[in-house]
């Protein structure tokens, strides 16, 4: 029984000798991995619209000038007085 133990346990320290040997080659180095794309660049904001100018007010219209006036009509002239009557001449 303690020999077949023996070339029991011989067998796997053979085994994982060769194998641990075997793993530890280094292997061929593997091909480098393509460059990754750049990303595009991002496209520039478009401006706001520019805002109209506010119309101006109209003007207020100018007053209309006050009238003059009418002037008085000028007086009649007066009518000049009768001359009185002479008097009767005295009796003698």
């Amino acid at each position: 029984m303690k020999t077949k133990s023996l070339m029991l346990s011989v067998a796997m320290f053979s085994l994982l000798t060769v194998g641990c040997d075997m793993r530890g080659r280094d292997g061929a180095a593997g091909a480098t991995g393509a460059d990754g794309r750049s990303g595009s660049a991002g496209s520039t904001g478009a401006e706001g619209a520019q805002g109209m100018e506010g119309k101006k007010g109209a003007e207020g219209s100018t007053g209309t000038t006050g009238r003059s006036g009418a002037e008085g009509a000028a007086g009649a002239a007066g009518a000049t007085g009768a001359e009185g009557q002479k008097g009767a001449p005295a009796r003698p």
